[in-house]
């Protein structure tokens, strides 16, 4: 009898596990269906953008360039260059984007743009243009003297690789004004730290300040003072034969300027006169020289 219970008891056992197990089952199966993605309850609809033709898509860029929309102008241009890549229209997209961003004064998009050119294109009849845009953007973010002279730099290789890579182009007349410009602007930041020595009586830097604007900017508006502020350190120094030839090579080479007349007095003061000693790096510097521009 007790066998008997006990064979029913384990069959009721076997019937229940099989049922939750049913269960589980089919409540693991709704929750698939639920999940699955070809279910039909809901719809999908994939939606399809027109392909604007390439024509129109350069219309609307220079459309806003004339309007001065120049970011609205750059999107359109930049919009034709990714949707068709690798064609004609995302050359000439490519360099209005530059010049859009150019002209709206966005000069670090203005940069990436023309650099990413030409490296694109650098044979194109474009190229010297994208190196010009390139340049100017640098040379229109030149601080002024007082602060930090890294765009100016950055705009002289500029304009300088203009020159040398395109060196029939019509930008070159303009790129070798703007160089004596920016080394003009170099010049001047020298001149700035080297009279913030000279004041402080710091000689030995302040030579070498206007020592570096002899040597390197000859051609600017800023080496008559730099000779004249070179007698005066040397001077002060005792080192009495340099400061005679500074002041000889001064008299030289700008007989008429005031910075000359200055340099004499204070000669003239110590029972000196101008100079040259032809061995001194001050005479070889201006061995041959010519001053070619003026600002």
């Amino acid at each position: 009898m007790s066998s008997a219970r006990a064979f029913r008891g384990a069959k009721i056992a076997t019937h229940a596990v099989a049922a939750i197990v049913c269960g589980v089952a089919l409540a693991g199966c709704d929750t698939l269906a639920s999940l699955n993605p070809f279910d039909q309850s809901e719809k999908y609809k994939m939606e399809i953008v027109p392909e604007v033709p390439a024509e129109q898509l350069y219309d609307q860029g220079l459309a806003r360039l004339q309007n001065k929309d120049f970011e609205g102008a750059a999107k359109k241009f930049s919009d034709l260059d990714k949707q068709y890549p690798y064609s004609e229209w995302s050359r000439k997209a490519l360099i209005m984007t530059a010049y859009a961003h150019y002209e709206g004064k966005a000069y670090e998009d203005a940069i990436s743009a023309s650099r990413r050119y030409l490296q694109l294109h650098p044979a194109s009849k474009d190229a010297a243009y994208a190196q010009y845009l390139l340049a100017m953007s640098y040379y229109n973010q030149i601080p002024d003297v007082t602060r930090d002279q890294e765009r100016t730099e950055r705009a002289l290789v500029a304009l300088q690789e203009l020159i040398d890579r395109y060196p029939k182009s019509e930008y070159v007349a303009d790129a070798r004004y703007k160089i004596q410009v920016a080394r003009d602007q170099l010049a001047g930041k020298e001149m700035e730290v080297g009279r913030y020595y000279l004041e402080r009586r710091q000689y030995p830097a302040a030579i070498n300040r206007f020592r570096d604007v002899v040597a390197k900017y000859q051609t600017t508006r800023h080496v008559e003072e730099a000779l004249m502020r070179l007698v005066e350190a040397y001077m002060a120094l005792g080192v009495v034969h340099e400061a005679q030839t500074a002041a000889a090579v001064l008299g030289h080479n700008f007989p008429d300027s005031p910075w000359y007349k200055d340099a004499y007095t204070l000669l003239k003061s110590g029972g000196l006169e101008p100079r040259e000693d032809t061995g001194s790096w001050l005479s070889r510097a201006f061995k041959g020289f010519t001053r070619t521009a003026s600002l």
